[in-house]
């Protein structure tokens, strides 16, 4: 029993070292990673035409469920029909047109956004290449969104950049599976059209602040803070000083000239909108949504590119940066001790339901 409880301790202990190392590793790589962007990293465009990978997932599932012989039929028509669409081609390239001219072209931006937007400057590239080459009379841009929002001056930031998209009189499409709420919001609210599944969320037209205040700790244990400003507003609350009634009052009325902002900026986008009613920080499911005008259409960003795979090519543009083999690794270390973390809770969870 000793033998175990001591290699239990020491197990435990290496463990704690193993993960505290990871740890470490992953801030550095973190670090570098974040250090390379700021100053424009090395990156690349990935271009995938996507009605080339549905008619794949299309014509996989025919073939499995037709005979030997009406896949040998399929093939013999697939054949045929391309040799048929090369001929009608090189006939419209002597009359001077492309087959290209002739079809309109969906541009599919996705845009993951953490509580600092992070994803910010890869959407500006993609945005800017794709903005060198659409045409604002035929062309689309479809925008996948998921945020639940963060930094006000971040997403400023984001919806400034699909703005640019507007400003070009490109006809502008976000689809939320999920969540667009608060900075996510501000950034849909930008599009001509907002289409959302049954159950994202969207909404929390609001603005909140917080920050915790250690200063009656520390007196309580002797240690003064003592905070200089020049500028009467230079600092309203602080989290070690002791704070003022006339501080919180400036605090608050900035959250409410940003709310204020942030109302008129939606309004100005989607006029149709009582934005009395959905500006109270609230949130509101997909078919909610759509009573309250905050969308306009209940869909799937599958079932809006599929159906658009009909009347247009439809392109995913995204800009990629290249990754270092040590930010693979930091990267791939974060994902694992993440997993770990979410096994361990899930496995804590189903215990305490049980």
């Amino acid at each position: 029993m000793e033998f175990l409880t001591e290699y239990g301790l020491f197990l435990a202990k290496v463990v704690t070292f193993v993960v505290a190392a990871l740890v470490i590793i992953s801030v550095i790589v973190s670090a570098a990673h974040k250090d390379r962007d700021d100053h424009g990293g090395d990156g690349e465009l990935k271009i995938r035409k996507l009605n080339d990978s549905y008619k794949k997932l299309r014509e996989s599932i025919q073939a499995r469920l037709m005979s030997e012989g009406e896949r040998k039929a399929a093939a013999k028509a697939r054949k045929k029909e391309e040799k048929a669409r090369k001929k009608s081609e090189k006939a419209k390239e002597k009359l001077g047109e492309s087959a290209e001219d002739q079809r309109s072209r969906v541009f599919v931006l996705d845009f993951d956004g953490d509580i600092k937007a992070s994803e910010t400057d890869q959407l500006r590239r993609a945005i800017t290449a794709v903005l060198s080459i659409a045409n604002p009379d035929e062309d689309e841009v479809v925008i996948r969104l998921e945020s639940g929002g963060g930094m006000v001056h971040a997403y400023g930031l984001a919806a400034a950049q699909l703005d640019r998209i507007r400003g070009k009189g490109i006809r502008l499409t976000a689809c939320v599976d999920k969540v667009a709420a608060s900075g996510g919001y501000m950034m849909a609210c930008v599009a001509d059209r907002i289409v959302a599944s049954p159950f994202a969320i969207l909404g929390s037209i609001g603005v909140v602040a917080q920050l915790p205040n250690f200063h009656r700790l520390l007196k309580k244990n002797d240690v003064d803070v003592e905070v200089l400003t020049a500028g009467e507003h230079k600092r309203t609350l602080t989290m070690f000083g002791e704070n003022t009634e006339k501080g919180r009052e400036k605090f608050l009325a900035d959250l409410e000239d940003t709310h204020v902002l942030f109302k008129d900026y939606v309004s100005q986008r989607r006029p149709d909108l009582d934005i009395a009613e959905v500006a109270n920080g609230d949130i509101w499911f997909g078919t909610r949504a759509l009573d309250v005008k905050l969308i306009d259409d209940i869909k799937t960003s599958d079932e809006y590119l599929i159906e658009a795979c009909d009347r247009a090519d439809v392109v995913s543009v995204s800009y990629q940066r290249k990754r270092t083999l040590a930010e693979k690794f930091g990267l791939a270390t974060s994902a694992a001790l993440e997993h770990t973390v979410w096994k361990v809770l899930s496995a804590f969870r189903k215990q305490n339901i049980q």
